[in-house]
């Protein structure tokens, strides 16, 4: 008995799909994948806008004035400390405006827990943001007037906290004055319109950075861009708390 090794064998070709192949080598982390999905909850909604714009607003503010304060004849590092104190607490101006980024750092996280994976805000929590936030604007006002910005100190300041002030008071679907049901909140509108000379100030300080022309005191063109970036996000959060003003059905137990 012999064996044919002349004839040809043949192999079945097996396809594995790529997405398979893919995911075989592909490792994730639980850790990371919860962090992330933390950290993109905490960047939704209103508290999310309003704090990452106090933060890119305080990150910039200390960069410059380190970078402003720094002893050429020394390394950058060691006038650290002392470039943030006196950014901080340097004055009343500086200890003003320092008070009312905490405050805004606090109404932000306040409007993050009202607001976190719902469509309508615990009605509570979202009157304490406006008025923690009113508070802020109180803050801020004096700084700006200390700092010889009277303008931004009625709108960013006393329109601003009038706006907050009165969203806290002022409950959803109850008419203002003689203002129908259906229209928008005023004191939303409010706080939104008090963002709108600011958001000038930084375009028009922008511009004159960028092509040269003198408007005021010359300044760096990323001090008026970073405003701008913040006022930005600061009026779309305003803009997402406007869905707070609308009536809930009778049935909407959201309020918390």
């Amino acid at each position: 008995m012999t064996l044919n090794i002349n004839k040809p064998l043949r192999v079945a070709t097996v396809k594995i799909p790529a997405r398979e192949t893919a995911s075989s080598f592909t490792v994730q982390s639980p850790r990371l994948s919860a962090w992330c999905s933390a950290l993109t909850a905490r960047m939704s909604g209103p508290g999310g806008a309003y704090n990452i714009g106090n933060l890119i607003g305080l990150c910039q503010g200390i960069t410059a004035q380190i970078l402003v304060s720094g002893n050429p004849d020394q390394p950058l590092w060691t006038g650290v400390p002392t470039a943030i104190s006196h950014y901080l607490t340097g004055n009343f101006a500086a200890i003003t405006m320092t008070s009312a980024t905490a405050i805004f750092f606090a109404s932000g996280e306040v409007y993050h827990r009202a607001w976190n994976e719902r469509l309508n805000p615990r009605e509570n929590l979202n009157r304490l943001g406006d008025f923690l936030s009113g508070v802020g604007a109180v803050c801020l006002g004096l700084a700006l007037f200390e700092l010889g910005h009277p303008l931004l100190a009625l709108t960013s300041g006393l329109l601003h906290s009038v706006g907050k002030f009165g969203s806290a008071c002022h409950r959803p679907g109850v008419q203002i004055l003689n203002l129908s049901e259906h229209r928008l909140e005023p004191f939303r509108i409010m706080v939104l319109l008090s963002r709108l000379p600011a958001l000038i100030a930084a375009g028009t300080g922008l511009c004159a950075s960028l092509f040269k022309f003198e408007v005021g005191q010359p300044q760096h063109w990323s001090t008026p861009a970073t405003l701008l970036v913040c006022y930005l996000l600061w009026s779309w959060a305003d803009l997402l708390l406007f869905r707070s003003s609308q009536p809930r059905a009778d049935g909407d137990h959201s309020a918390g």
